[in-house]
């Protein structure tokens, strides 16, 4: 019966430990995505300020 219940215990750890892989894992993901995100936004908004610039560039030449 004690063997039994050490080898529980044992295994009990295992997938405490694999769970707290999988949820760092997931952690790592959702960061990933937000950083993603986070630059895709800069680039936009570099792009609306390259487009004002232009569009000032152009505004002028016309005038």
């Amino acid at each position: 019966m004690a063997k039994k219940d050490k080898k529980n215990k044992i295994e009990e750890v295992l997938t405490k430990k694999d769970k707290k892989k999988a949820d760092k894992k997931k952690l790592e993901k959702k960061l990933a995505k937000k950083v993603a995100k986070k630059k895709a936004e800069k680039k936009a908004d570099k792009k609306k300020v390259a487009k004002k610039k232009d569009n000032k560039k152009n505004s002028k030449k016309a005038a």
